[in-house]
């Protein structure tokens, strides 16, 4: 064979590899709604298609098995989350400024995301027990905790100071205060989750040492 006929081959094995590559992507993303409504336990790739526009063979043709496709779903959903503060953080110009559009963003997607944000910390708690997971779910936690940590870093610039602990103590305790209110937001406890949101400044001030 030919290095142009080695080559044309190469570009046509590539084609399809990417081709593949994106109908994954599409199904995860069509079928993200169908995961978080049902969830790990209650999902089985049949009971997506049931509930899709899919149908089993075609999710089974693209994903393994449902551990597959939610990891995929998750992982695209994430790829948006993790930029979600940025605009917030590129465009503050003071810390108090930076601060109230991070709470209100927050608690913005908590609301209206909350059956996603649900499905990542059932995928995150399956990990606990099913070691296929953790590989993914450590990589989408660290995407979050850079997330995190720009808030941080830029609400500690405008404030003069420095951030008060790691990356990772800075996620834990954001992403503490989030799972917990999204705990009392599925609970129908709004006096619970407004009281969370009072606390938040407070809570992103601990996480900052002023100059001086």
């Amino acid at each position: 064979m030919t290095d142009v006929a080695e080559r044309k081959q190469d570009r046509i094995a590539r084609r399809q590899v990417d081709k593949f590559d994106a109908r994954r992507t599409e199904l995860a993303v069509a079928t993200l709604h169908t995961l978080a409504e049902l969830g790990y336990a209650r999902t089985s790739l049949r009971e997506i298609a049931q509930n899709s526009e899919f149908s089993h063979g075609v999710l089974h043709y693209y994903f393994a098995d449902k551990r597959d496709l939610i990891t995929e779903a998750v992982r695209q959903y994430e790829v948006v989350c993790v930029t979600r503060y940025d605009e917030v953080v590129a465009g503050a110009t003071s810390s108090e400024q930076l601060r109230d559009g991070f709470v209100a963003m927050f608690f913005d997607t908590l609301t209206e995301d909350a059956t996603l944000h649900r499905l990542w910390y059932d995928l995150r708690n399956q990990s606990l027990f099913d070691e296929s997971f953790r590989a993914d779910v450590l990589e989408i936690d660290g995407h979050r905790e850079a997330m995190v940590w720009r808030v941080i870093s830029r609400y500690a610039e405008l404030r003069g100071g420095e951030p008060a602990g790691s990356p990772a103590v800075a996620y834990v305790t954001l992403d503490g205060v989030f799972q917990r209110a999204l705990l009392h937001h599925l609970a129908g406890d709004a006096g619970a989750v407004a009281r969370l949101r009072d606390e938040l400044p407070a809570v992103m001030d601990l996480l900052v040492t002023d100059a001086g």
